[in-house]
């Protein structure tokens, strides 16, 4: 788990449009955090904001958890390489053949681009699973796909739940990389998310990088919103 000089706090800018985001962008410092492009804003405004981000020295997470055939999902992956994204996800669901082919087709492009699984979404819990037809925890669930993801088909990590995090290093040990969204500084509500944890606590549970998005992005003050979850980060 090499994260050194690299942002370990990445900002998820969950805006409908471009200008929002950018404007959320020019409030924050690329040295600090990372940025988060998930599916509305990607939609919305494409991979010209992308590179408008990375022009501003932002390292990009492009979370669009792709999960489709392998070809389909290989060249999806190429693309965000092509664009310079740090970080590209997809769905460990997929299959072992899709994420190896992902894999193959970013190291081909552009080796440094970080490509993590998605293993259980942290809005869903047990009775989620259990709708889907799968009768194992979502912790159970989260190693399963874990192993399939970084043990067999050797992506460079995982997206997951801070809570599944002690476990998944257990498993795993220390190389991969543990991303984990569902972060709420304490005194914040949990919103959407039901396996939350604040920033602290989740490194200290093995998280190598953190997502947080509203407690930051809706705060009267985003920079002072980030550097107070840095100072909850282990030097």
């Amino acid at each position: 788990m090499n994260v050194k000089n690299l942002p370990q706090l990445i900002v998820a800018l969950d805006y409908p449009d471009r200008r929002a985001a950018e404007s959320m962008a020019e409030r924050l410092d690329p040295e600090a955090c990372a940025v988060k492009v998930g599916f509305e804003l990607f939609v919305a405004a494409g991979p010209g904001l992308v590179e408008a981000l990375q022009g501003r020295g932002f390292r990009v997470f492009l979370d669009l958890k792709f999960h489709d055939i392998p070809n389909t999902v290989a060249g999806a992956c190429r693309a965000a390489a092509r664009l310079g994204v740090w970080i590209v996800n997809l769905h460990a669901s997929g299959g072992l053949e899709m994420m190896e082919a992902a894999r193959d087709a970013v190291r081909e492009v552009r080796p440094e681009t970080r490509l993590i699984a998605v293993t259980v979404l942290t809005s869903s819990d047990a009775s989620t699973l259990r709708g889907i037809g799968i009768d194992r925890s979502p912790q159970e669930q989260v190693l399963r796909l874990a192993d399939l993801a970084v043990t067999q088909a050797g992506l460079d990590g995982l997206v997951c739940s801070a809570r599944e995090a002690p476990a998944l290093r257990a498993q795993l040990g220390d190389r991969p990389w543990l991303v984990t969204p569902g972060i709420r500084p304490g005194g914040s509500g949990g919103d959407d998310q039901k396996r939350v944890m604040t920033p602290g606590a989740a490194f200290a549970n093995g998280a190598s990088h953190i997502v947080v998005g509203r407690p930051i992005t809706q705060a009267a003050d985003p920079a002072e919103a980030v550097a107070a979850i840095l100072r909850e980060i282990p030097g």
